[in-house]
């Protein structure tokens, strides 16, 4: 897909900036209507793991993303699109990767609500800590952003799953298809119209963004060691930190840098980025799961 989009641009500069928003907001819907109640309760099982993956999402990449931008002396314009993707909570995505990799499902589910919630207030006051030197950053005006396009139609959703059950259910069916069919327009779009600047800086922005996401892989596998936690959370708690949710960086970066062309590329490449090495390590910690797995019930019956 990125490949297409920088060397066949039209097929997806049809999309259009004004549509971006409108993507995320169709992708968070999707969302809500898979959520449950239970969803929520789960969360209140495991508080201090959940407080702890998202402390880990909200320190350990806004804080990596600022030295990355300094230690490799990033263009102001690079260093505001990496500091706002890293700024972002965990996406959507993570979780499929977390149930490829055989790890703990229900943990990373609760872990991307928890912190689709925090980002409201964390996301603009970080972007606002981190990158406010680089350029003026307005975090009321990111903040209504985010309630517009990330928490209102995840309300409607979960008010959708919980009033009329039935349709949310046949809705569900469909709305992972339409959600990474918007993420590749929204994607696709970005990495089209900015394929100058990305051609021009193509080098230092794949570096810069492929340390960013192997940083939070490592950063959240460590940490979870750090904190004495099993094998399947140190896995569940690499990959949601290491995954952002690129679509709303991308959104925010657009409608409120749109005098920095630079910003939304960093985002864009993220989004391929983080499900590339987040693929590898699931599939590597899925064979190392299932023989864990198979070597216990081997103990069990001898």
């Amino acid at each position: 897909m990125g490949v297409s989009a920088l060397y066949e641009p039209a097929l997806f500069l049809w999309y259009g900036a004004d549509a971006i928003s409108l993507g995320l907001g169709f992708i968070m819907l999707g969302m809500g209507i898979t959520l449950k109640p239970q969803d929520f309760c789960d969360v209140w099982k495991e508080p201090g793991v959940i407080a702890m993956g998202v402390g880990l999402q909200f320190l350990i990449m806004p804080a990596w993303s600022a030295c990355l931008a300094w230690v490799l002396k990033l263009p102001a314009e690079m260093a505001v699109g990496l500091i706002l993707v890293s700024c972002c909570p965990g996406g959507t995505a993570s979780n499929v990767v977390v149930f490829l990799a055989k790890a703990r499902v229900a943990l990373s589910v609760s872990l991307t609500l928890c912190s689709t919630l925090a980002a409201v207030l964390l996301t603009p006051w970080l972007t606002y800590l981190y990158a406010g030197h680089y350029t003026p950053v307005d975090p009321w005006s990111l903040l209504q952003s985010i309630l517009l396009i990330v928490l209102a139609p995840l309300a409607i959703g979960v008010g959708w799953n919980r009033l009329f059950p039935k349709s949310a259910i046949k809705a569900a069916q469909f709305s992972p298809l339409i959600s990474v069919l918007f993420i590749l327009l929204i994607v696709g779009f970005v990495l089209a119209a900015k394929r100058g600047l990305i051609f021009d800086h193509g080098w230092i922005l794949l570096a810069a963004t492929s340390l960013l996401h192997l940083g939070g892989f490592l950063g959240g596998y460590v940490g979870a060691h750090w904190l004495h936690r099993d094998r399947l959370d140190k896995q569940t708690l690499s990959i949601e930190v290491g995954m952002q949710n690129s679509g709303l960086g991308t959104a925010l970066a657009t409608k409120h840098f749109s005098s920095m062309p630079m910003v939304p590329a960093p985002c864009a490449l993220s989004a391929i980025l983080h499900c590339l090495i987040g693929s590898l390590l699931a599939s590597r910690w899925s064979r190392t799961n299932d023989m864990s797995i198979k070597n216990h019930v081997d103990s069990v019956r001898s």
